[in-house]
């Protein structure tokens, strides 16, 4: 009796740190690439990122945003696979759009691409910087 005892509370345990490790999952992160100053803050797992200044769009997935900037592409929609999620994303004006996929590369790197729709653009000195297609982001410390 004590060894079926002993055996479901290992079980509960396993399954409670394995229900925990999903909600600290690979899509539960802050990424930034230093060279364009652009971060992605995301949650796709409980969507309750809020853009700060911008409470108006309520709990999303996450955005994409720009340093020393308010400007930002907000995450609409995120679908998760594995090591992959599939986003879309809209500028804050509403004007433009686009696919990408957000790929965990190892613990702390991830690759963003654009698939379909608009270009990522973000402002840098008074005008509009396209971002490459191909992004490498690096997970930050919380």
């Amino acid at each position: 009796m004590k060894r079926l005892l002993l055996i479901l509370i290992t079980c509960q345990l396993s399954l409670t740190t394995a229900l925990a490790q999903g909600k600290e999952g690979p899509f539960r992160a802050y990424l930034y690439n230093n060279e364009y100053e652009v971060f992605l803050n995301i949650n796709l797992y409980d969507e309750d990122i809020e853009v700060p200044g911008q409470e108006l769009y309520g709990p999303l997935p996450g955005y994409l945003g720009k340093k020393h900037n308010s400007f930002c592409w907000v995450i609409t929609a995120a679908e998760v696979k594995g090591k992959t999620a599939t986003l879309s994303l809209i500028n804050d004006y509403g004007s433009e759009d686009l696919t990408a996929t957000l790929t965990q590369q190892n613990d702390s790197t991830y690759i963003l691409k654009q698939e379909k729709g608009s270009t990522l653009k973000v402002p840098k000195n008074s005008k509009w910087q396209k971002l490459p297609k191909t992004l490498e982001l690096k997970r930050q410390k919380e």
